[in-house]
Order: C-alpha cells, then structure tokens, then sequence
C-alpha cells in the first residue's frame, strides 16, 4: 500500500502532466500547480525543488511509459504487420484524448528546442530512440518484401515519425481523427504497406 506522501506525489506529477501538455512549461506557474492540486506552496516544495524538478520527472515518467507503449504496439505476427499494429494504436491513444494535449515530446521539442538544452536534449534522446526501433521493424518488414524497399530503413522511420507527429498536431487543431487516419493512410500506400495488408487478407 502506497504512503501518504507518494500518493501526494503522484497526484502533482499527474496534474503537473496535464498543465504541462496543455498549457506548455514555461507558461505553467507554480501558482497553477497549486490551483490545480489543491495543494499549498509547501506541500509541493516539500516533494520538489521547483517546477524544474516536477518537470524532469514528468519527462522521465511519459519516457517509460512511451517505450513501454512502443514495445507493446510494435508487435505483431510478422514485420508488416507490426508497423500497421504501431500506426492502429498510435490512433487509438490519441482518439482516447480527444486529440486534447497533443505528444508531450513534440508539444515540448517545439517549446524548448530553442531555449532550453537540457529539456531540449531529453526530448531528442526520446525522438532517437522512437525512430531507432521504428527503423528496426521497418528494416525487417524490408527485408520481408512487405514494404518498399528503395529507401533506407532510417530515413523511413523519420519520415514516419514525423508524419505522425504532423498527424497529431492537425488532429488536435481541428478536434477531429481525420487528420491523422489520413496522414496513416498515407503512410500506408507510401510504404506500399495497404497492398500488403490487402493480399494478406484476401
């Protein structure tokens, strides 16, 4: 069972997440924090330094968590279908939220690229890694004639992530799943990818 305290903990850094992924970093306050937990000043210095502190962690909690969705959804009976299985999910996740907050390592890669080199760093690290094994079933389902094999297995999995992250974006703008079923889709007949999940269930 769980302590006072690490529950008290928990709920800030799940609060701190949302403000975080809707609000941004540097336009969520302490003052925020506050309101939004119920919480006094104190009680959250007492478990963090600051807003830095909460921030990291909830960096290094949504890390876990996103590797941990990416071998899990990155699966499949053979490689093809691993990458279609990525992209079904990648959709699901987001229409849970009603597109609301958007990626926090893309909300966070446009607000503090530029300003902040260690958050910055957190974040490229997470984008390397999400390609990298993105790059491995793209690599694998090459090697298996199940998608196009005349671009190399990075440049593919960027091209992927990225449209993802595009997809989300515009999703989150419009409140709307086109958007991104669209950019999948897209993906889809890019890859040569829908011709593959076609044959297979005919």
């Amino acid at each position: 069972m769980k302590s006072k305290g690490e529950l008290t903990r928990e709920k800030i850094l799940e609060v701190a997440r949302e403000l975080f992924n809707s609000k941004g970093f540097n336009a969520t306050t302490i003052r925020d924090l506050v309101a939004a937990t119920g919480m006094q000043k104190g009680s959250l210095y007492f478990h963090f330094e600051g807003k830095d502190a909460i921030a990291r962690e909830v960096l290094s909690e949504a890390t876990a968590e996103f590797m941990d969705f990416l071998s899990k959804s990155l699966s499949g009976e053979n490689p093809g279908e691993c990458i279609d299985n990525f992209f079904r999910c990648a959709l699901k996740k987001h229409l849970g939220t009603g597109f609301v907050g958007g990626c926090i390592f893309g909300n966070t890669a446009l607000e503090m690229s530029d300003s902040d080199p260690e958050f910055a760093g957190a974040i490229d690290k997470v984008f390397d890694e999400w390609i990298s094994r993105v790059a491995v079933a793209v690599s694998n389902a090459q090697n298996n004639g199940q998608i196009r094999a005349d671009i190399g297995s990075k440049a593919l999995a960027q091209y992927i992530v990225a449209t993802i992250e595009g997809g989300i974006m515009m999703s989150r703008l419009k409140k709307s799943e086109r958007p991104m079923k669209e950019c999948l889709e897209t993906l889809r007949i890019t890859l040569g990818l829908r011709n593959e999940i076609q044959n297979n269930q005919q």
